[in-house]
């Protein structure tokens, strides 16, 4: 049986659409109050509106980078004021504005790169604690990737900050339990527009090395974020789990 989070509210960021949208669906769906952030107005309102309609439950949507450190303050300020809690934070927002050799890479995009995909996580994790779960614990879920786990060759900078994602949720599994747990999940190519690139016009040439022959759908992340935020998992913490179709453990990343 899904666990029931009635009575609980959750912060999703990046939601607007893709893997973020279908974890607040997924969380909404098992009664969860559900704030999603997103820095397109028309995106957001519009996800926030089939949400509302497709599952009954509470919505805030609220606008904002993920990368502005007044954005995230307001955001989780917002989330507390409106629900009264905050007791799940789903890390989602991430950018990927570089690809190819390294070595031409523009150290600017990069640096953009980890300041949304770590800092931000970061930020808004902090901001979380200080508002309530320190006090009241919670579950926090960073959305790392295959890629941070083994080296694809063209995502390279973006792997990267997925890898110092990763040991971030570690080192703050290890800094807030008891009062909260940290866990990452580490998706292969999972059909959203974010990786349109990776998998468009591509599909049965891609999906060779995957045993499950498949790309991922976003339901497919969300149904194990809402696991490892649930009381079921309740001694699971700073782990990172893949959800790629068993794509690593054929020996290629893609």
């Amino acid at each position: 049986m899904s666990e029931d989070f009635s009575g609980k509210a959750a912060l999703v960021t990046g939601a607007s659409r893709g893997i973020g949208l279908g974890i607040a669906r997924e969380l909404l769906s098992r009664g969860a109050a559900v704030t999603i952030t997103g820095r397109k107005a028309d995106q957001l309102a519009e996800a926030a509106a089939k949400l509302t309609s497709d599952t009954g439950g509470r919505v805030l949507a609220l606008q904002g980078n993920a990368g502005d450190e007044a954005s995230r303050e307001e955001v989780v300020a917002r989330t507390v004021e409106e629900f009264g809690s905050l007791d799940v934070l789903v890390n989602n927002a991430g950018i990927n504005p570089q690809f190819g050799f390294l070595m031409d890479a523009d150290l600017n995009a990069v640096r953009k790169i980890f300041d949304v995909n770590v800092v931000a996580a970061l930020g808004f994790t902090q901001l979380a604690w200080k508002s309530w779960m320190g006090e009241h614990g919670g579950a926090v879920v960073n959305i790392a990737s295959v890629g941070g786990i083994r080296s694809t060759g063209v995502i390279g900078a973006y792997g990267a900050s997925k890898a110092a994602l990763i040991r971030l949720t570690e080192e703050l599994a290890w800094q807030l339990g008891p009062k909260v747990r940290v866990n990452a999940v580490a998706p292969a190519v999972v059909k959203t527009k974010f990786a349109e690139a990776l998998w468009s016009g591509r599909e049965e040439e891609g999906t060779r090395a995957y045993p499950m022959k498949r790309f991922g759908n976003p339901e497919d992340v969300a149904s194990l974020v809402a696991f490892l935020c649930s009381n079921a998992a309740s001694w699971i913490t700073g782990e990172t789990v893949r959800v790629d179709g068993g794509l690593l453990a054929t020996g290629t990343a893609g």
